[in-house]
């Protein structure tokens, strides 16, 4: 079946490119609102294979018996259940078979994601079933974006849903292996896997259960992590049994049992922001004993809108359990001291440091994606930023290439009031610099120690060259830390 599933769509050149190029940018665009009128406009009445599919699929249309069997492997398909016959005799599909693709290092990779049809196409209010298989979203997407993509030895997706980060992962992992609870979670992914001809090893289980013993070089996870009240009926894919933020803290603590030396732990997560203590303070002690821990808190919400935005996912927008389930989860929050939820990304990493680095701040600013290579970098960049005095006045060290320069104040005026140096790359970060930083940073091209170039610069200032080496480093460390070198090789 799986065999005749593939050749079926790869006849009907089902991809990402030309499902775009048939129902136009605004069919797209309609899509992207959950509103299918104005793909059904593009296709009208087209039977072809490929418009078939789309029907089928995307925009979760029947189709007549005729259409479905000239498009694909009709009987087969309905034995799996991934056909069926509708109320008006023609042919529908419980399930989405949607193309995916996405840039690897080798060039483009291209394939279809197997999930549940996409909720609340064109404003239809439908509660969502327990067992619900959520499809690729922004939120998968932006995992993706934030995996290294460096080659590693051995992969673990906790958490699978759909099956697309094992995809993302099958471009550089040798190994892969997914988890989740869902059973109807397993027969998709499986058969995602083997539709797109990938190796993964499934398995059943809650959290690192069922890998008791393995352990990774990478790990990556967007785990149901959704704070809700624990009455009314869980949604997998985003909601489990433990309180608040439980679920994610365990993730994480529980992730250096099964990292490799170096391994990595990447988590999409929301956290709770309560009353009692500083975030930031909250979330360092999550930090696995002897792993450095990143975490980037990149929005924040109030307990409305995390509710409302939750409820609405629910296919509760319009039901009349809304306001009952509203007061519910407020109740909820109350009790447990919650105002407000952070939202963002952690980073665990197996770094093996006497001293762990545990980095902790909000960043809601534009960053540039994908971030992989950026937090691939970052125990590269702390491990620089940690050397003696003596060991970083003797490195040379390299300014990043896409650093530019950029000057603020008032127009006309003889000095810019601020000079900055921002990253046009990562996080996009910006960095303060007074003359004789800046005079320094823009001399590291590799080819002096930085030592004789903090030297020289206080020599054109008529400053002192100790002094001026006290002043500097600290920023330069802080410079390293955030990324701004190339490559820094110190001179260990």
């Amino acid at each position: 079946m799986i065999d005749a599933l593939r050749d079926a769509l790869m006849s009907a050149d089902y991809t990402v490119d030309t499902v775009l190029a048939r129902i136009g940018e605004a069919g797209q665009a309609g899509l992207d609102r959950n509103c299918t009128v104005p793909a059904r406009e593009a296709l009208g009445d087209d039977q072809t294979p490929l418009a078939t599919l789309i029907k089928l699929f995307p925009l979760n249309l029947p189709v007549s018996s005729s259409a479905a069997e000239a498009a694909l492997p009709l009987e087969a398909l309905m034995d799996e259940g991934l056909l069926e016959v509708g109320p008006d005799g023609r042919i529908q599909a419980p399930v989405d078979v949607r193309p995916y693709g996405f840039e690897t290092s080798e060039g483009q990779w291209d394939g279809w994601v197997v999930s549940d049809p996409t909720p609340g196409l064109d404003y239809r209010t439908q509660p969502i079933k327990p067992d619900y298989v959520l499809g690729v979203s922004s939120a998968s997407t932006t995992l993706a974006q934030l995996t290294i993509d460096s080659q590693v030895g051995s992969a673990l997706d906790l958490g699978t849903g759909c099956g697309v980060q094992s995809l993302h992962l099958s471009a550089h992992a040798d190994r892969i292996t997914a988890t989740d609870v869902n059973p109807r979670v397993l027969k998709l992914a499986k058969i995602t896997a083997e539709l797109n001809e990938v190796d993964v090893d499934l398995r059943d289980g809650s959290l690192y259960d069922p890998v008791a013993g393995d352990r990774f070089d990478l790990i990556v996870t967007n785990p149901p992590y959704v704070m809700s009240p624990p009455s009314g009926e869980r949604l997998a894919y985003r909601e489990t049994d433990f309180s608040a933020d439980g679920l994610i803290r365990k993730v994480v603590t529980g992730s250096i049992d099964h990292l490799n030396e170096g391994g990595i732990c990447q988590v999409l997560a929301n956290w709770a922001i309560t009353g009692d203590q500083p975030w930031e303070d909250r979330l360092s002690g999550w930090a696995p004993a002897g792993a450095d821990m990143w975490v980037i808190e990149r929005e924040r919400l109030d307990p409305y809108a995390y509710i409302e935005l939750w409820l609405t996912d629910a296919g509760l927008a319009g039901d009349p359990s809304w306001s009952a389930r509203y007061r519910e989860w407020l109740d909820y929050f109350t009790e447990l001291g919650i105002r407000a939820i952070g939202m963002g990304w952690i980073t665990i990493t197996n770094a093996g440091r006497q001293t762990p680095d545990i980095t902790i701040e909000s960043w809601p600013h534009a960053v540039h994606q994908p971030l992989g290579p950026a937090i691939a970098a970052r125990q590269r960049d702390i491990t620089a930023a940690r050397a003696s005095d003596e060991q970083l006045l003797a490195s040379s060290l390299k300014l990043r290439e896409d650093i530019v320069q950029e000057t603020l104040g008032t127009p006309g005026a003889e000095d810019p009031q601020y000079v900055v140096l921002r990253q046009h790359t990562g996080l996009k970060r910006a960095l303060q610099v007074d003359t004789a930083l800046g005079g320094v940073l823009g001399a590291c091209d590799g080819s002096l120690p930085l030592g004789v170039i903090i030297d020289a610069v206080a020599g054109l200032l008529d400053a002192d060259p100790h002094a001026q080496r006290t002043i500097l480093l600290p920023t330069i460390r802080q410079a390293l830390a955030e990324g701004y070198f190339e490559s820094p090789v110190v001179a260990w």
